[in-house]
């Protein structure tokens, strides 16, 4: 399994915190780093503000040289496809080819009124229409044309630069939408993520991706599957209760639907979602000022599964 360390930073979280956590999740061996693409904090006042996603993933590239970086996942809300395609193949670049794109519709309304960005009702023909262009831009050749007219977007005779370092660049595609993000994940994803939801849910929404693979004529073993959960975890219970508390999470209810106990708990939790067919765990870190967590994680629970 792969484990990667996942942040909320408009939360509340510096640049400089944001590396710290970088650099130690590459330092302990986590698989990636990823972090929220939100620009409104949901809980307290958020200081010192927002940090744009894809900016912070630039520098982080550049002062990281192994762990993979990418979002869970980036609001199409926020910018335009084309914008999009040149920022994620620049990043790409700028790590020598360690980006992850994850795309999703965004769902926070508050954010978008906060800072004047237009949040339409209707988002999932968005969503189809910018994995359609993303993907058109970076996948046509060198020196050729890319254009494009759908009901959203039109791009004339685009140029179609610059290119990614990876070809391709791993998509990831998430929620647990019945039919539509099942068909969206088999034609374009790479990975297929269910975000913060109970066993029953992540198995069920696994099976009709698989479903439709398979309907889409692609094998469902050609897909990554993976999970984010909310994770933190203790030497002892008591120390696992007082780091719950620091993250505002009660600690039976993080145990039972997020990732929370002891290091014997954790690693029999992670042990069910194994089973489940969760190949990649996403580990939602809110306290960007216990960096000891990951060492935990990182020296007692992951060596369970490698």
């Amino acid at each position: 399994m792969k484990f990667r360390i996942f942040t909320e930073p408009q939360m509340g979280a510096s640049y400089e915190q944001q590396l710290a956590m970088a650099l130690a999740a590459e330092r302990l061996g986590f698989d990636a780093f990823f972090r929220s693409d939100h620009l409104l904090t949901m809980g307290g006042d958020g200081l010192p503000g927002p940090t744009d996603s894809w900016v912070t993933l630039g520098a982080l590239a550049r002062e990281t040289s192994t762990i993979r970086l990418g979002t869970l996942v980036t609001s199409l809300t926020f910018r335009h496809p084309g914008l999009t395609a040149i920022q994620v193949a620049q990043v790409d670049a700028m790590s020598g080819g360690r980006v992850e794109f994850g795309l999703g519709t965004g769902w926070f309304a508050a954010e978008h009124s906060a800072y004047g960005i237009p949040f339409p009702a209707q988002r999932f023909g968005l969503l189809e229409e910018q994995l359609e262009v993303i993907t058109g831009l970076w996948s046509t050749p060198v020196g050729g044309r890319f254009s494009f007219e759908g009901d959203h977007y039109t791009l004339q005779d685009s140029p179609a630069l610059p290119k990614p370092v990876q070809d391709p660049v791993p998509i990831i595609v998430g929620g647990t939408g019945p039919s539509r993000t099942p068909a969206l994940a088999a034609r374009f994803a790479h990975e297929y993520n269910v975000p913060f939801s109970t066993n029953a849910e992540i198995a069920e929404a696994f099976g009709r991706v698989r479903r439709a693979a398979e309907e889409f004529g692609r094998d469902p073993g050609s897909l990554a599957y993976s999970a984010a959960l909310t994770t933190t975890v203790g030497e002892t219970d008591a120390a696992y209760r007082r780091r719950a508390a620091a993250i505002d999470h009660d600690p039976a209810e993080l145990a039972r639907e997020g990732i929370g106990g002891t290091v014997a708990e954790v690693v029999d939790r992670i042990g069910g979602l194994a089973e489940l067919g969760v190949e990649t765990l996403y580990l939602q870190i809110l306290d960007f000022d216990d960096l000891e967590v990951l060492e935990l994680l990182a020296a007692e629970v992951v060596p369970a599964f490698r």
